[in-house]
């Protein structure tokens, strides 16, 4: 988190309280002449376009220190700053959003997240998340000053599959603990780019943010120790649909490590190298194939269970497509 940007932003109200998180850009030779709301939405994507141009009219969108218009055309070698307002508290409001329940009891409520639903308000997302819409469901879950009630752990927007939230502060504890003694097991499918030989590996390497590229997650020295591991469900022509299951859940962990061994998983934007990009067009791909399929954990009570998400509709479609073509 940083402070408030530079006064020659001219913010046009008190922020004087508020915390931001920042975002370093830099445009590159293929940017030339691109309108600065256009080049800032290509680099974050998950801000909406009218949010994006508040937040340039605000001046939280500096070029080289300097508060632009939106329509201001970018040069290569120029520093885009980009200040994000967190999601405060207040703002979070309870919202009717359709929720795929799988369990639910007094203590937690186990749920089929759909791919492109945010988990929690975050900067560009303070409404429409899963947050808003379990505050609806079940407001006797206490937001307690955090804008992740209940949540002990998350999926990435695009991600489907099985999630467990906490309603109780016994659950919060308990699952909390669990997920910290590394004793949740949790296994995903991924349909991934290429052919990968080895019926099975453990992928070990640290992730942390990228150097090069704040926006994204790396394998590096640096990082929070992350350990994955994979078996072969089935080979096609040029793809290959993967069990994962991870001991560790840093961020973009199983898309960091499967895109380190050269097989990202198709459809992720994020990873994706020219080859995965083609195979993802090739068979209509529109998001990244990953589906957390199954938790195995302790509820409250001390009842081992496991829970599992059907694989999404657009997934089977497209798992579909790649077996016909093979």
């Amino acid at each position: 988190m940083i402070q408030p940007p530079p006064v020659n932003a001219q913010p046009r109200f008190d922020e004087s309280e508020r915390s931001y998180e920042l975002f370093d850009l830099f445009p590159d030779r293929s940017h030339l002449g691109i309108r600065l709301d256009r080049y800032v939405a290509s680099e974050l994507s998950d801000l909406s376009r009218t949010y994006l141009q508040e937040m340039i009219g605000d001046g939280h969108v500096l070029d080289d220190g300097q508060s632009r218009r939106a329509a201001f055309k970018i040069t290569p070698g120029q520093h885009v700053t980009v200040a994000i307002p967190e999601t405060t508290v207040a703002e979070i409001e309870a919202e009717d959003i359709p929720l795929d329940i799988l369990y639910d009891d007094p203590d937690v409520v186990v749920l089929n997240k759909p791919a492109g639903l945010v988990v929690h308000p975050a900067p560009g997302h303070p409404r429409r998340t899963l947050v808003n819409g379990l505050l609806h469901h079940f407001p006797e879950i206490s937001i307690a000053g955090s804008t992740r009630p209940g949540i002990v752990h998350r999926l990435d927007k695009d991600t489907s599959g099985v999630m467990i939230v906490a309603k109780s502060d016994r659950a919060q504890t308990s699952l909390v603990e669990q997920w910290q003694g590394r004793t949740v097991e949790k296994r995903y499918i991924a349909l991934v780019a290429g052919v990968i030989e080895e019926q099975q590996a453990t992928i070990d390497a640290p992730v942390g943010r990228d150097p090069a590229n704040r926006l994204r997650m790396a394998a590096v020295r640096t990082g929070k120790d992350a350990i994955s591991h994979f078996t072969v469900r089935t080979r096609y022509a040029d793809a290959t649909l993967l069990d994962v299951s991870i001991e560790t859940g840093r961020t973009h962990q199983i898309r960091v490590h499967l895109a380190m061994i050269g097989h990202p998983v198709l459809g992720d934007r994020l990873y994706a190298t020219p080859k995965a990009i083609g195979i993802a067009s090739k068979y209509g791909i529109g998001r990244q194939c990953l589906h957390a399929a199954s938790l195995q954990l302790d509820l409250p009570g001390g009842e081992r269970r496991t829970f599992e998400a059907p694989l999404a509709d657009d997934l089977a479609e497209v798992f579909t497509r790649v077996s016909e073509a093979s």
